[in-house]
């Protein structure tokens, strides 16, 4: 890391306050140019463990930058992770408060929720499949409290994977149910579709993201643990939301996912 203890904590507290008031601050990149990418997942730990003294529950956790897709529409060319606490999950046919968040954009998504734990290193695809107990469809509400113009990999994750919310669907399927690469997502907003994708955009197979993780987490000490939540990316592009906008994503087999801005 190259960033002192004292700036990394001024930082975690800051984005904090910008998610108390729904603020966007400056980059912290155009502040810091030598931030590393290991002083952004610190300044992420110091941040979540705030949350968690402050009374939030971890469930999860949120991976991102996984499809080509994603990695086109931020310029950014490596995953990233986040946390998820219990307070940001929704159900579909939820309305969501549109002033919860700084700004909103969605993506299209599957989530695993994991039976047993998993570890790295050389975790593989096949490690995590069967680790985890079932699939269902999601959407990400994407929350940005840092300035979106000249964002780099840094300043995401920092900014915990820019993640706001969830909203999970109904349908539940084990991985041995479903070919889970070819799951397609058709995501509308007020009728109109505006994106498209199948599953296998994600690093060839969702699941891929689960065992990353696993890898990654092994390279911070630490592993994921069964029941967690693990939002494994993006397969389409994030399409923007205002206030009113009603969204609907038909994942086929996998049900439909519907919520409203309010």
């Amino acid at each position: 890391m190259t960033l002192p203890a004292e700036t990394i904590a001024a930082i975690a507290a800051e984005l904090a306050e910008a998610e108390r008031t729904r603020g966007v601050m400056p980059r912290i990149t155009a502040r810091y140019p030598d931030a590393t990418i290991e002083d952004s997942y610190a300044i992420q730990g110091v941040w979540r463990d705030a949350q968690l003294a402050a009374g939030r529950t971890l469930v999860g956790r949120k991976i991102g930058l996984t499809s080509k897709a994603m990695q086109q529409a931020t310029g950014i060319t490596e995953p990233d992770y986040g946390v998820m606490f219990d307070d940001t999950v929704y159900r579909s046919g939820d309305e969501i408060p549109f002033d919860h968040f700084s700004n909103v954009r969605i993506e299209v998504e599957l989530a695993f929720v994991l039976k047993s734990p998993l570890e790295g290193p050389g975790c593989t695809l096949d490690d995590a499949l069967a680790a985890i107990d079932y699939a269902v469809p999601a959407l990400e509400v994407l929350n940005s409290h840092i300035e979106l113009e000249g964002r780099t990999i840094v300043d995401t994750i920092s900014d915990n994977a820019a993640y706001g919310a969830m909203v999970l669907g109904d349908v539940q399927l084990r991985p041995d149910e479903i070919d889970l690469r070819w799951v397609p997502g058709v995501l509308s907003r007020n009728g109109e579709i505006e994106e498209t994708g199948v599953a296998a955009g994600v690093l060839g197979h969702p699941a891929t993201g689960v065992a990353w993780l696993a890898n990654k987490f092994h390279q911070h000490g630490q592993r994921l643990e069964a029941g967690e939540i693990i939002l494994a990316g993006s397969f389409t592009r994030p399409m923007w939301v205002e206030r009113g906008d009603e969204v609907l994503c038909d994942y086929r087999e996998m049900g439909t996912i519907e919520c409203r801005f309010s």
